[in-house]
């Protein structure tokens, strides 16, 4: 299938048309850029009143990185049903991180730009890369696997 050409950038409603998630597991906020066959990014704006800062940690806030990585599959998400990948009965499931890699914390007021790429996709399994930036510096960065499921 030929990739659809989102308008860009995708806002809350549009990323919530594709993806099965809702609040408080919904990782992104807005879709930036997609490439076709290579790659795509993806913004969260990161609030202090996030329900995982009561509890990681209260007086030092810091967003867990396992959800950092849950935005890269989200994203990854997104990117497969753009392409064709995933049809509107499918879903994308996490199955594996790989080689992951947590640099800086994230906290409150922190803007995250997720970058998935390197896609490989096959009889329904695939894997692709990501990494998570604050100012271009690294917070997080793995490889996901993912199982193409039907809802």
């Amino acid at each position: 299938m030929s990739p659809e050409s989102p308008s860009l950038p995708m806002d809350a409603a549009a990323i919530r048309a594709i993806l099965p998630h809702r609040y408080p597991f919904l990782m992104l906020d807005r879709v930036v850029e997609f490439k076709p066959g290579d790659s795509i990014t993806a913004i969260k704006c990161v609030s202090q009143i996030e329900p995982y800062f009561q509890g990681h940690f209260p007086d030092y806030p810091v967003m867990p990185g396992v959800l950092q990585i849950e935005a890269v599959a989200q994203a990854g998400a997104i990117y497969l049903t753009l392409m064709g990948a995933i049809g509107p009965d499918q879903m994308a499931i996490l199955t594996s991180i790989e080689e992951a890699k947590f640099r800086r914390p994230v906290g409150p007021g922190d803007m995250l730009r997720i970058h998935a790429y390197d896609f490989r996709l096959r009889r329904g399994y695939g894997k692709a890369h990501g990494t998570v930036t604050v100012n271009d510096q690294v917070c997080s960065e793995g490889v996901v696997g993912f199982a193409v499921v039907n809802r």
